[in-house]
């Protein structure tokens, strides 16, 4: 694969400031950017809703390594949430990971973002989640809902004892080498600095009881890796890649994934002055991620990724990794 040539024949890139993009087949690399010099694989982007990969991945490492089922219900990890709760007492960590809850979508980002920046911010945001309640039957319908992740990452804290930060680094990003991946904003020279149009957007801090669903920054080689990682782990992989939904919702979806018709899992994020981008073919060893500094780049990317599976699988993926609900 010419991912550089690939990369050139996206028209929709061409006034996009910066992109990085990179395939691992079978742990085989190969990165290509366009832009500045300074961007290569290693350069750091805002990723937005790939954030889900790292807590899904984070909380399914946690619980196994704990022996805590997937169908415990999340009242009994949050037993602090239980006099605010008036959540279905069933729902279970399978059914947030899985976007299943039924869980009425009360609680928007400036929500969230007005809780404040203190330890206590993410575990507020998942009392307000609960203390809303179900619009639906747990597992009747699949809708993206960032209120589940601000669940998940308050039950990855509350199983390791320590913020959602803190486990997250201390399960994943650590052990797994993740040196490019955090929440803070990294140094200038890392940074690439996103677009909005013609105007060049300031780096802003990430909310902290939105983290869980979409604060880092990240880059190629990282995102890369964590692909790797999941398909080295393929207990782990099967858990992930089994669909949670029913027929008639809107789309097939795992934990943390929309699947494909071939086996694909893949998602997008999207931030302001950003756009992000990734596929896994399990079967395939197939790992692909694009990132962007352009708001408007995402269907470039989507086009992207989806020729480098194209020649794998036979299907065009372009419109259902941009459509995807980020």
């Amino acid at each position: 694969m010419n991912l550089q040539k690939l990369m050139a024949q996206q028209t929709g890139l061409r006034d996009v400031p910066a992109v990085a993009a990179g395939c691992s087949v079978a742990g085989a690399r190969t990165t290509a950017t366009l832009g500045p010099d300074t961007v290569t694989a290693e350069s750091c982007f805002r990723i937005a809703s790939l954030t889900k990969v790292f807590t899904s991945t984070a909380l399914l490492r946690t619980l196994r390594d704990q022996g805590v089922p997937l169908d415990t219900p999340v009242v009994e990890l949050l037993p602090g949430l239980a006099p605010d709760w008036r959540a279905d007492s069933s729902i279970s960590v399978a059914q947030i990971l899985g976007q299943v809850s039924g869980l009425r979508e009360s609680v928007d980002g400036g929500t969230a973002a007005a809780l404040g920046d203190g330890d206590g911010a993410l575990l507020e945001a998942a009392r307000l989640v609960v203390r809303a309640g179900n619009e639906r039957e747990p597992g009747r319908q699949w809708s993206y809902y960032n209120g589940n992740y601000f669940l998940a990452g308050s039950v990855l804290a509350a199983l390791n004892g320590t913020t959602y930060e803190n486990a997250l680094e201390g399960s994943l990003l650590g052990p797994w080498g993740f040196a490019r991946t955090g929440f803070e904003t990294p140094a200038t020279s890392d940074t690439v600095t996103g677009w909005s149009g013609t105007t060049r957007l300031p780096p802003l801090g990430y909310p902290r009881a939105r983290r869980p669903s979409g604060g880092l920054w990240s880059s190629v080689r990282d995102l890369l890796a964590v692909g790797e990682g999941l398909l080295g782990d393929r207990a782990l992989l099967e858990e992930i890649r089994r669909p949670r939904t029913r027929p008639d919702d809107p789309m097939p979806y795992g934990l943390g994934w929309a699947l494909g018709p071939s086996g694909q899992m893949y998602l997008n994020g999207r931030l302001p002055g950003y756009r992000a981008a990734m596929v896994l073919i399990p079967d395939r060893d197939h790992v692909s991620v694009a990132l962007a500094n352009q708001e408007t780049a995402l269907p470039a990317l989507a086009r992207l990724l989806s020729d480098m599976q194209q020649p794998l699988t036979g299907d065009d993926m372009a419109k259902a990794v941009d459509e995807f609900a980020a």
